[in-house]
Order: C-alpha cells, then sequence, then structure tokens
C-alpha cells in the first residue's frame, strides 16, 4: 500500500510537472526572444528619423556610430537621382530578403549565420525605401532562457520529491496501523492474549483496532470465564472427595477398602490435575452489581449444616456466630459457597480428627467480615501459603481454595489475611468490602473485637466498626 501510493504520487505530480514546466519553458524562450527584437527596433528606429531628413553618407555614419556598434547597425540606401546604392555597416540579410522587405514596405526578421537579423524598412524624401538592418545575435535571444528552464527544472524537481516524501508519510501513517493490525493478529493466532492493537491511524483503521482490541478482549474473557469455571466446577468436587476420603478411613481394612481408599486418592489426583491445569490463567472474579448479592448469614448456616454432619463423625466441635440475622453483601451466592467450601475443606484436610473449628460473621457499616479458624496446628508461613494460592500449588495442595477466597474479596476491594486464631491454630480473615473501596494491601488499621469467654480480643488489621459477637466452643 505505501509504495502503491508513492507511485500514483509520483506519477500524478510528474504530469502535473511537466503539464506546467513545459509550456512555461516555451513561454519563457519567446518572451526572451521578444525582448531583443524589441531592443533591435529601438536601435532601428534612432536611424529612422536621419534617412527621413539625409541620406549623405557622412551623416548616416555619425547616425549610425552614436545609435549602435558598427557590428550590429547596417543601413542599405536604394540608388536614387543618379546615385549609387549606399550600404553603410555590415552587411548580413540577403539581396533577396532586403529586396523583398523594400517591396513590401513592412518589417521582416530573416535567419543569419550566427543569430537572426530585423529587416525595417524607411521611406525616403525622394520615395525610395531605404532599409535598417539590425543583427540579433542568437546569445540575445536565448538570454536567460537557460537559468529560467533550469529553475523550472529544478521548481519541477523539488514538486516531484516533496510530493514523494509526502505520500511517503501518508503511506507509513496507513501503513504502520495496518502493520501492526497485522502483527497482533497473528500474535493473537498464536495464543498471546495480551496482545492489543494501538488505536491510531485513519479513521477506519481506528475502527478496525477498536473492533480488534474488543474482539481479543472478549476472546480472553471467554477463556476466563472457561478456565475458571473448570477451576471453580473442579475444586468443588473436592468437597465431597474430602468426605469420601474421610469416609474410606474408617472402612477398615480388607481389599475392598483398600480398592476404594485407591480409588478416591487416584479420582483426587485427577481432580488435583485439572484444577492446576486450569488455574494457568486466573481471571479476576466480578463483583455483582447494586443490589445483587446474597445473604451471607443463610449462606454460612447452610454450608456449616453440611459440614456439621462430617465434623460430627470425627469428634470436632463446632461453633458459628453471627449468623441469627441477614447480612447481605456483594457477592454471588454461588462464590461465597464456593469459598467456605475451600476454607472448611482445608481445614478437614490438614487438620487432625477432633480438631475444633469456627465460623464467625461480623457486620460493619463498610465491611462484612467472615473468620474461619481452627485449633491446628497453625500455618507456620502464611505469606507462602497466600503466595501458593496465586500459584501452582504444592504438597500435595492446588493453592486454588485460598485462590478462590482471594479472589471474592478482591472482586469487593476487600482483602485476605491469614494469622492465628484464639482458638490456637490457623485463622483466615475474610474481608468484604460493602461500599466497593480499592483494598488496602499493606495493612488496615483498626481493630475487630471477638468475646471468648468473656474477654476482649483485638486483632489486628481490620478496619472500621464492626459488630457482631461470638463464643467460645
Amino acid at each position: 500500500m505505501r509504495w502503491a501510493l508513492v507511485k500514483v504520487c509520483l506519477a500524478v505530480t510528474t504530469m502535473v510537472v511537466v503539464a506546467f514546466a513545459v509550456p512555461l519553458g516555451l513561454v519563457v524562450r519567446e518572451l526572451a526572444r521578444d525582448r531583443a527584437f524589441s531592443n533591435a527596433e529601438r536601435e532601428a528606429a534612432a536611424v529612422v528619423p536621419a534617412l527621413s531628413i539625409t541620406t549623405d553618407p557622412d551623416q548616416l555614419e555619425r547616425v549610425v556610430a552614436s545609435a549602435g556598434s558598427d557590428a550590429g547597425l547596417a543601413v542599405h540606401i536604394p540608388a536614387t537621382g543618379g546615385r549609387a546604392a549606399v550600404d553603410l555597416g555590415r552587411r548580413r540579410a540577403s539581396d533577396e530578403d532586403i529586396t523583398t522587405v523594400r517591396r513590401l514596405g513592412r518589417a521582416s526578421t530573416s535567419e543569419v549565420p550566427g543569430g537572426s537579423t530585423l529587416l525595417q524598412p524607411v521611406a525616403l524624401s525622394t520615395g525610395e525605401m531605404a532599409v535598417v538592418e539590425v543583427y540579433v545575435p542568437e546569445s540575445e535571444v536565448s538570454n536567460g532562457v537557460g537559468t529560467a528552464w533550469a529553475v523550472l527544472a529544478a521548481v519541477g524537481v523539488a514538486l516531484v520529491v516533496g510530493s514523494v516524501a509526502v505520500a511517503d508519510r501518508l503511506g507509513v501513517r496507513m501503513v504502520r496501523p495496518a502493520r501492526r493490525l497485522v502483527e497482533g493478529a497473528h500474535e493473537l493466532g498464536e495464543g498471546k492474549l495480551g496482545a492489543r492493537v494501538p488505536e491510531a491511524g485513519p479513521t477506519e483503521l481506528r475502527l478496525a483496532a477498536v473492533a480488534f482490541n474488543s474482539m481479543a478482549d472478549q476472546v480472553v474473557q471467554l477463556l476466563a470465564n472457561e478456565r475458571e469455571l473448570a477451576a471453580d466446577l473442579s475444586h468443588r468436587l473436592r468437597t465431597p472427595l474430602t468426605v469420601l476420603r474421610l469416609n474410606t478411613a474408617s472402612l477398615g481394612d480388607g481389599p475392598a477398602a483398600e480398592q476404594t481408599r485407591a480409588a478416591v486418592a487416584q479420582l483426587e489426583r485427577e481432580v488435583d490435575t485439572i484444577i492446576r491445569t486450569a488455574r494457568e490463567a486466573k481471571p479476576r472474579t466480578a463483583a455483582v452489581g447494586p443490589g445483587a448479592g446474597c445473604d451471607a448469614a443463610e449462606v454460612v448456616r447452610e454450608r456449616m449444616a453440611f459440614w456439621s454432619a462430617l465434623a460430627e463423625d470425627e469428634g470436632r466441635k463446632v461453633r458459628v456466630a453471627g449468623v441469627d440475622r441477614p447480612v447481605r453483601i456483594p457477592v454471588a451466592r454461588a462464590d461465597l459457597a464456593a469459598a467456605l467450601d475451600a476454607l472448611l475443606g482445608n481445614v478437614f484436610r490438614h487438620t487432625p480428627e477432633g480438631t475444633a473449628f469456627a465460623v464467625d460473621v461480623h457486620n460493619g457499616e463498610d465491611a462484612v467480615i467472615v473468620l474461619v479458624s481452627d485449633a491446628g496446628p497453625g500455618i507456620s508461613d502464611p505469606q507462602a501459603a497466600m503466595a501458593r494460592g496465586r500459584g501452582s500449588g504444592s504438597d500435595g495442595s492446588t493453592g486454588l481454595g485460598l485462590d478462590i477466597v482471594r479472589r471474592l474479596a478482591e472482586s469487593t476491594g476487600g482483602d485476605v489475611r491469614i494469622g492465628s486464631s484464639v482458638l490456637g491454630g490457623t485463622e483466615v480473615r475474610i474481608w468484604i468490602q460493602l461500599d466497593g473501596r480499592e483494598p488496602v494491601r499493606k495493612g488496615h488499621r483498626g481493630a475487630v473485637r471477638r468475646r471468648r469467654s468473656g474477654r476482649a480480643v483485638s486483632t489486628r488489621g481490620t478496619p472500621g466498626r464492626v459488630s457482631g459477637g461470638s463464643a467460645s466452643p
């Protein structure tokens, strides 16, 4: 496209330059010729009055000498009254040309070696016709023509070069966005989902770039939704798998029991593989719009009813607090249920049987806090656990559980913290922001007060005034 535009502009400009330069060159040559012969006519006119008065050769020689050079001016007087013809100056025109001018009685020009001559007839007092001859050299006729043609040629070349340069810049302006669009399409086709095209260039290419970027965003969103759905569904399978694994532990010994435990372990490994594969690209969970969401208290009661049955089988003490009244949060019901299942599943997977756990819901003016705590051995490195939640998982853990919880909290402008619980084990705090503010990543100032055996315990890192009590298990 770029070179095609340059060629078209080159052809058009060349045609325009030729169409104007050639006639201008011819006009300049004619003007120079007219100027030279006008000068010759003025020289001839200086002799005409003298010829009208006298034909004396001596006087005419003085007039010719004063009017012009002897080499360029000549006077031809015919024979009259018995006097021979007189030729003053250097004669260059032929006798035929001089005779023709006398007969016709009007000025004429003739070509002679080295230039041209102007033959001007002058009527004498005797009735005869004298002829004044003025020599015009070729250098006078073409004086300034070469310079003018050179200027015209330079201007024409400059116009052509300038038009080509402008066409090239315009071509670059058109081709560069098109090339970026092609490169972006290739990158997107190669799987680089972050490929985007700058919205620059002509209007049509800008619109194409906008459409391409919109398409790329849609593709990324579709793939992200697909991966998130696969990961979330796979992780939710781990809830019944945890129940199956715990139940198979009570089957005792025997071939059937071993086969069942092996099948459950194999199924668990396959689910973990699906989760790790799906987590290659993790989109941020989108917060629901205003007025939507769910009742956190109701979801907590529902999920705790499910996990309490399993906790009873393992001899675990369970406490739930802060769910006696509705607590609206801007989170989808299924997302909150998945986050709770992920945290409670971790409790059953990573703490020994008989370990107590609790779920507290604290409802504040601008935030809701969900605390999941246990009396297990705790987490020695909470930062590493959160990093694993953002990574690929290790030590038999996919890390998706904490990642699901983190994305749920961050979708509202909140965050997730891991610390020590009052039960002696791990406490995972989910801060769900109600007003959609951006989360403060490096710690909050304030306190969340919880009551345990009549004491007020202050937990750092929870801003705002939060209400809601809990009893010890």
